[in-house]
């Protein structure tokens, strides 16, 4: 007996449909994006590393950032993939070496980010990556730690973006891709 196997390419569609809403978390009015049911398809993940690093196959990319932590996540395996290194930023107290911080508000309050003073060189060509784009407070505070290492943001990455919130506009005239996109 032939059995029948599903050889469609999987696309974004398929990706969305694993996203988890979770309503009221981490707070009353807010619904959490979860994407571990992405994480724990290796189809999935492997496919959202992809999306995430295809725009920026044909630049010059030297660093990828990621924030704490989700932005860990999909930042080393994009910096893998593009050949580049991985650079972390995370919370107070969390790097061991001289720090430099931002201060960032996000769409539940306020937060503080730190990269290691050495971690970028001037002109260092750096692509931003991370989970989510809301309010853009978290990748804001991001550039300005980059700019301030005065590294060349190349662009930013998003595995989802929620478009309503116009994170977009904090970012200034950095490229933005991202490979899902709620609208409301």
């Amino acid at each position: 007996m032939v059995t029948s196997i599903d050889l469609r390419i999987p696309d974004v569609d398929s990706l969305r449909k694993l996203l988890r809403d979770v309503p009221d978390f981490p707070k009353p009015g807010i619904v959490f994006k979860d994407i571990t049911p992405i994480l724990a398809s290796p189809a999935a993940l492997s496919l959202a590393v992809e999306f995430l690093a295809q725009p920026f196959r044909d630049q010059t990319i030297d660093i990828v950032v990621g924030a704490e932590s989700r932005g860990f996540i999909f930042g080393t395996a994009v910096a893998r993939n593009l050949n580049a290194g991985f650079v972390p930023i995370r919370k107070p107290g969390k790097l061991p070496c001289e720090t430099r911080q931002a201060q960032y508000e996000l769409e539940y309050g306020t937060d503080t980010l730190e990269i290691h003073e050495d971690a970028i060189r001037p002109g260092t060509k750096v692509l931003l990556v991370d989970d989510l784009l809301a309010t853009g407070g978290t990748m804001a505070a991001c550039c300005q730690l980059v700019n301030t290492l005065r590294g060349e943001i190349i662009g930013a990455a998003f595995l989802i973006e929620l478009c309503f919130l116009g994170g977009r506009r904090q970012l200034d005239d950095i490229p933005i891709y991202s490979v899902i996109k709620i609208e409301d």
